[in-house]
C-alpha cells in the first residue's frame, strides 16, 4: 500500500491542536524522514511493533503497512481524535492512552522480540531506554529519534562516557542509522535529530545483581562527576579516599580519574572487585 504524505499543518489546524511544549511535542512532518525511520527499524511482516508517542499518527500508519501489528502509545488525550481518524483504515493498529513508563510491557506483549520505535523528547530519553532495557519482556530492537548530541553521546566508548551510554552498552549494540534535520519537524526544534538503533543482546553483559551494583557505583560517581573517583565512590565502596584508591588501583583504574573517562570494561572490572 502506497500512502500519500499527511499534511501536518492542515491536521493541526483542522483539529485545533497546538503542540504542547510541556510534553516536548515536535511532530515529524517530513514523509521521507518517516520512511527513513521505518527502513532503519527494518520492520517486516512478522514484526510486532511498539510505537511511543504516536502523536498525529504519521509514523503509525507507515509502520502498520509493514508490520504484523502496531501498538501505539500516546500520553496526550487531545491527540486521540486525529490519531483515531488517521489509523482507522488499519485493523492491525491498537491505540493505548498512557505514560509508557507506567505501563508494564508484559501487559502488551506475551514474549520477547518486539521492536520499539519512537520519537521522544530529550527529557525522557534516559528513562525510556532504561525502561525497555530492563523490562521483563524485552524488545529485540529499539529505534529512537532523539537529539543528535544525545545519540552521539550514547555511542561514546571511552571518552566522555555518560550514565546513559553506559546503560545502553550493557544491554545492546548501538549505532546511528540516519540524521534528520530540525526543519523536518513542526514546530522546528533548535537542534537536529538522529535515528539511534539499539540491537538488544540476548542476555545483558552482567547479571541483574551485577547491574544493580554497577549502577549504584555509576550513580554515585556521575552525581559528583567533577570529583575524582577516589572521592565520589567513598559512600558506595566504604572507607576513606585511601581505601577507595586501593580498590581502584587493584583493577588498574587511576583513582584520580573521573567517571566520564571510564570505559565499560573499567566499570565491569570495578564491579568484579566489589564482589570479592
Amino acid at each position: 500500500m502506497n500512502l500519500e504524505p499527511l499534511h501536518v499543518p492542515d491536521l493541526l489546524r483542522h483539529y485545533g491542536i497546538r503542540p504542547r511544549k510541556s510534553l516536548g511535542q515536535n511532530f515529524l512532518a517530513d514523509h521521507n524522514a518517516l520512511l527513513k525511520i521505518v527502513r532503519d527499524a527494518e520492520i517486516g511482516p512478522d514484526d510486532e511493533v511498539l510505537e511511543i508517542g504516536a502523536g498525529l499518527g504519521s509514523l503509525t500508519r507507515l509502520l502498520a503497512v509493514s508490520a504484523r501489528s502496531v501498538t501505539a502509545i500516546e500520553i496526550d488525550r487531545e491527540l486521540f481524535p486525529v490519531l483515531e481518524a488517521v489509523t482507522e483504515p488499519f485493523e492491525n493498529v491498537r491505540l493505548v492512552e498512557g505514560d509508557v513508563l507506567k505501563i508494564p510491557m508484559e501487559t502488551l506483549f506475551a514474549a520477547d522480540g518486539y521492536k520499539v520505535v519512537a520519537n521522544i523528547p530529550y527529557y525522557i530519553t534516559s528513562a525510556v531506554i532504561r525502561h525497555f532495557l530492563e523490562a521483563p519482556v524485552r524488545p529485540e530492537r529499539v529505534v529512537l529519534t532523539m537529539q543528535r548530541e544525545v545519540a552521539e553521546r550514547i555511542l561514546s566508548q571511552d571518552e566522555k562516557m555518560s550514565l546513559l551510554s553506559l546503560s545502553v552498552q550493557i544491554y545492546g549494540q548501538a549505532r546511528i542509522a540516519s540524521q534528520i534535520p530540525a526543519a523536518c519537524f513542526i514546530p522546528e526544534p533548535k537542534v537536529d535529530s538522529s535515528v539511534l538503533v539499539v540491537d538488544i543482546y540476548p542476555e545483558p553483559k552482567l547479571s541483574r545483581e551485577e547491574v544493580d551494583l554497577l549502577f549504584r557505583l555509576a550513580h554515585a560517581a556521575f552525581n559528583q562527576k567533577r570529583k575524582m573517583l577516589r572521592n565520589s565512590l567513598q559512600a558506595v565502596l566504604g572507607g576513606d579516599s585511601d581505601v577507595v584508591s586501593e580498590k581502584l588501583m587493584r583493577v588498574e583504574i587511576d583513582p584520580q580519574r573521573r567517571p566520564e573517562n571510564l570505559a565499560l570494561d573499567d566499570w565491569i572490572k570495578l564491579v568484579d572487585t566489589c564482589k570479592d
